[in-house]
């Protein structure tokens, strides 16, 4: 009931029917929340205040805009198989123009002839080499094209080859949509974070991240002394550049919870939330 909810500095509603709507999508999905709290592995570890609050007035209010959700995390952390997790769940039908998705690991910078002239992974971490601080990434860039694409402008990210270093300008084409998805280790960074509406931190333990980062340095060409000299640099700039961004997310994901879960969760949310504004 609206009465069980704090409206202040939200009186500019054009009706009195979009408060229901509101008050009815806040319901919903704090039983959604609820039901997720007991599972033994929730996907959802924190929730600020006004999130579900301000998912529903923007659902409601701004139908016609688009809604800029960041995701971040350590590497190796499960932020890219919650984006695509949660993609399979609310668009089973691939409809074009409800979503688009921006990776943060297409626009790091191109270091092939860094990585040539030293012959090896491992002499280009002696020299002092990082892939792991925001300078990497071409972030200027990438807002940009976040930018663009919120002001419902097309454009093409460019394609990173994380065995060569090489960077493609020619990369695949982005078109705007309601939903755009950004994920990465530094979207919710400053200078980037302030044009996303959501922000999300995705938390899974070191122990798990270290297993998960080596099977993958491995399929990237990195292992014995390159792989440790790259995954102690990670967990050093993880605990300068990524970890406090934490607390500024306005959702902890749980890195843990399964790919079956995350659809199974999304897919709930997605299905409320058309139910109620479609009826």
């Amino acid at each position: 009931m609206l009465k069980d909810y704090d409206l202040t500095g939200y009186d500019y509603y054009s009706s009195r029917r979009d408060m229901e709507v509101i008050s009815n999508i806040v319901d919903s999905l704090k039983q959604i929340l609820e039901e997720d709290r007991r599972q033994e592995q929730p996907l959802f570890l924190k929730i600020s205040d006004n999130l579900i609050m301000n998912i529903a007035r923007k659902v409601v209010q701004e139908k016609k805009q688009t809604f800029l959700i960041g995701i971040t995390g350590e590497s190796a952390s499960g932020k890219t198989v919650f984006v695509d997790n949660t993609i399979k769940a609310c668009v089973k039908d691939k409809t074009e123009g409800i979503y688009t998705v921006i990776r943060c690991d297409d626009y790091y910078k191109d270091t092939s002839k860094e990585l040539k002239d030293a012959g090896s992974y491992e002499a280009l971490f002696k020299t002092g080499f990082s892939f792991d601080t925001p300078d990497a990434i071409d972030l200027d860039l990438m807002k940009s094209h976040l930018v663009a694409l919120k002001e419902g402008l097309s454009v093409k990210s460019p394609r990173y080859d994380f065995v060569t270093c090489e960077s493609n300008p020619d990369g695949d084409d982005k078109k705007p949509a309601k939903v755009i998805l950004t994920e990465g280790l530094y979207v919710l960074n400053e200078g980037v974070r302030d044009i996303m509406d959501v922000k999300v931190y995705v938390f899974t333990p070191l122990e798990v991240i270290k297993e998960r980062w080596y099977k993958r340095a491995k399929e990237r060409g990195k292992t014995g002394e390159a792989a440790d000299m790259q995954f102690a640099d990670v967990n050093r700039t993880a605990q300068q550049y990524i970890r406090p961004t934490y607390q500024i997310s306005d959702a902890v994901i749980n890195g843990l919870v399964s790919q079956e879960y995350i659809q199974e969760i999304t897919d709930k949310i997605f299905k409320t939330l058309k139910s109620i504004v479609c009826s």
